[in-house]
Parts: C-alpha cells; sequence; structure tokens
C-alpha cells in the first residue's frame, strides 16, 4: 500500500473516521442511521475484490512453485498451527469467563429477542455435508457466494494443472499475475475510501443502538476484549518461542487491516489489504494466498473464543450449575463444531445455540447479547485477522521462506521509506 508522503497516512486517517463515526452517531442518531448504505457500499466494493484477487494470486503463487508436495507440506502445517490457535482460544475463553463471571448479575429482559435464538437452534452443523461441499459443483457459482474453501480447492488443483503443462500454461499464468497486479492497484484505489467507509459504517452502529446499549452488557463487552487482548497476547508470545520472532514488528505491519477489521467487522473488507501487508513483510505470495484464505474457514480465533465465553455466560445468566467437568466436555464440542463455519451465515450464533442447546442451557439467553453483538463482533473479527496473519508468518518460518535477512529487509522497507 503506497503511503501518503503528504498529510495523515491512511492509519490515521481510519482511526480519526471511527472516533468522529462515533461522537457522530451518538449526536446525530437519526443521520448516523442514514448512512448505512454508505458503508454497506464501502463492503461490497472491497468484496468484489477478494474473488478474482485470490484466485489469481493463488495461481500464481502455486505455478511459481509447482509442487503439489510442498502445497501438501503447507496445508499439514497450517492445520496443525490453526488447531493449537484455536484450542487455546477456548481455553482462555473458558478460564475468563469462570474468572470474571460476567453473566452474574444480569437481568433476564422481559423483552428480549428470542427469534434469532429459536431460528438458530433449528440449524445444525453437518461435519460430514459440510466436507463433501468443499468440492464445488460449480465454481462460478461457488465464486459467487464468495465461498473461499471451494475457491481455494479449485484453485489450487488449476494452479497445479496449470504448471505440469509447463509453456502451454504459461500464458494462462502470465494472465493471472497480470489480474493480480491489477487486483491489488485496485484495493489501493478501494482503501482510499476506507475513512468514509469507516464513518459511515460507526455512525450506523451508535445512531441505531446507542451507547446506553453497553452499560447492562459492560462486564461481557469488557470480559470479551480481555479474554481477547490475552489470547493474542499468549499466542503471540508462544509463536515467539516457536520461530524466534519478534512479532511487534508484524503488528506494525498490519496495523490497517486490523483497523479495517476492526471497525467494519467484515473479514473480508480487511482480507486485501492483509494479504499486500503481509507480502510486504517478506512472507512469500504462495502462503500468503493459501494460509489466509484457508485461516478464514478453520482458524477463526476471536469467533471460537467468543462462543466458549458466549455459552458459559448464558449459564451464569439463568444460575444452572455448570461444572467444569461438564466445560471441558463442552470445549472438545466446540473443537468440531467451529471448524469450517465461516460460509455459514450466522454461524457464531448457529454454534452457540446448538452448544447450548445440547448442554441443556436456554437458548433463549442468546437474545441477551444480540443488543452488543455488533460491539463484540468487531473485537473478534479483529482477532480472527491477527490470528491468520500470525498463521502465514509461522508457517512462513517453518518453511524456512522468511528468514531474518528478509525480514530486516521488509521492515525496513515498511517503516524507513
Amino acid at each position: 500500500m503506497e503511503k501518503n508522503k503528504k498529510g495523515i497516512g491512511l492509519t490515521s486517517q481510519i482511526f480519526i473516521a471511527l472516533i468522529l463515526g462515533v461522537v457522530f452517531g451518538y449526536i446525530f442518531p437519526t443521520y448516523g442511521q442514514a448512512l448505512k448504505p454508505v458503508g454497506d457500499t464501502f463492503i461490497r466494493m472491497i468484496k468484489m475484490i477478494v474473488v478474482p484477487l485470490i484466485f489469481s494470486s493463488l495461481i500464481m503463487g502455486i505455478a511459481g512453485t509447482g509442487d503439489f508436495k510442498k502445497l501438501g507440506r503447507l496445508g499439514a502445517k497450517a492445520i496443525i498451527w490453526f488447531e493449537v490457535a484455536t484450542t487455546l482460544a477456548l481455553f482462555v475463553g473458558l478460564a475468563v469467563a469462570n474468572l470474571f463471571q460476567p453473566g452474574a448479575g444480569v437481568a433476564i429482559a422481559t423483552g428480549t429477542d428470542v427469534s434469532s435464538a429459536a431460528a438458530a437452534a433449528t440449524k445444525t452443523i453437518d461435519m460430514t455435508q459440510m466436507l463433501v461441499n468443499i468440492v464445488p459443483t460449480n465454481v462460478v457459482d461457488a465464486m459467487g457466494r464468495g465461498d473461499m474453501l471451494q475457491i481455494i480447492l479449485f484453485s489450487t488443483f488449476f494452479g497445479v494443472a496449470a504448471a505440469s503443462l509447463g509453456e502451454k500454461g504459461k500464458p494462462v499464468v502470465t494472465l493471472a499475475i497480470s489480474v493480480a497486479e491489477i487486483m491489488f492497484k485496485f484495493t489501493w484505489y478501494v482503501m482510499k475510501l476506507a475513512p468514509i467507509g469507516v464513518f459511515a459504517l460507526i455512525a450506523f452502529t451508535v445512531g441505531k443502538f446507542g451507547l446506553g446499549m453497553l452499560i447492562p452488557l459492560a462486564k461481557l463487552i469488557g470480559s470479551l476484549y480481555f479474554a481477547l487482548v490475552l489470547f493474542i497476547t499468549l499466542l503471540l508470545a508462544c509463536a515467539s518461542v516457536i520461530i524466534r520472532m519478534n512479532f511487534f514488528q508484524l503488528l506494525r505491519a498490519i496495523k490497517e487491516p486490523i483497523l479495517i477489521a476492526f471497525s467494519t467487522a467484515s473479514s473480508e473488507a480487511a482480507l486485501p489489504i492483509a494479504m499486500e501487508k503481509l507480502e510486504k513483510f517478506g512472507v512469500p505470495k504462495h502462503i500468503v494466498t493459501f494460509v489466509l484464505p484457508t485461516g478464514y474457514t478453520f482458524n477463526l480465533d476471536g469467533s471460537t473464543l467468543y462462543s466458549a465465553l458466549a455459552v458459559i455466560f448464558i449459564a451464569q445468566v439463568y444460575h444452572i450449575d455448570f461444572p467444569l467437568s461438564t466445560q471441558m466436555l463442552m470445549l472438545v464440542t466446540l473443537m468440531m463444531s467451529t471448524k469450517g463455519i465461516a460460509a455459514v451465515p450466522g454461524a457464531s450464533l448457529i454454534v452457540i445455540a446448538g452448544t447450548a442447546a445440547a448442554f441443556g442451557l436456554p437458548v433463549e439467553g442468546i437474545g441477551i447479547i444480540l443488543g452488543v453483538d455488533r460491539i463484540l463482533d468487531m473485537a473478534r473479527t479483529a482477532c480472527n485477522l491477527i490470528g491468520n496473519c500470525v498463521a502465514a508468518v509461522v508457517v512462513a518460518r517453518w518453511e524456512n521462506e522468511l528468514p531474518d535477512e528478509v525480514l530486516q529487509i521488509a521492515y525496513s522497507k515498511n517503516y524507513d521509506d
């Protein structure tokens, strides 16, 4: 991402827009709500970039290696790290929920909206069918729906086939390279509008729900934010010990996509700029384009942590005894049910409702959370992004494709220009 040599940088512009959006939405709630179409337009502009960018970048990266064995190794290492990260997230969520007791003392509102909770309770996530659905029957349909896992699978086979053809496949690979470069430039144009989009989205959120909604559930919000910060700290500490790297450099490099993810509560909105920042950081393109989209399906650390905390919160609200042995069984359930849920609409709601119902907890407890879910969603989306960026760096280091000297050069380019 090019830097603004004069005036305020893009990161500062986004942060200022975030603050101004809160103030505007609070003072002028009606006008704040009227800005929703502006925010939605920005999100749609970002989403139209994602599919062609992932498709072209993955083909370019795979054709550059042409090594299917290497892709298998990358996938195995990524899945191992995803499992480590999501397990840590579940335990942090469990520990914080028991320590701070966010549900204790929360009054059950008689007007609680239970319609969404009831709808979620009727749905289940069939893991076998989910595995089958990884294979697209129509790749155009998969692209239209933005099903990342199906797009990744098709792009992987397409890239390997193109690389195996040698000279015959070169025109397609060259086209993919050109498309990827164009999409990155496209991203740069769209990101110029990020402060406007962020301002509109935050103004709408505050205008519609108001800051008063935070007071009754302040303990839940504080607990989740604390848990996410604690999790990120532990995750970075573990990664630093394993691969001997200072991850504060990474956090500085991805500060823009973190702000985008937080303010829009949309993983897709932050994905293109996160990919670009990771490449500038020194992570090879084929690792970025493989690990990051896959992580958004299998490595939703923030959402996983939130699921564990929310289920225990419901038990506390209704004063239901939920012993540690049952909580550990709940963690095992969540370990399985939170994998591959990104493509399911309202995935977190469905997982929480299903888990609550399975352990005899009132599913309508979800209705209590719905009023502040947007505030919670912002934090867990940012955490999902950080977790996947860390995963990409860890896999690159394991593959010996991100040596210290590359990091030093990338760091110098990012911050000394």
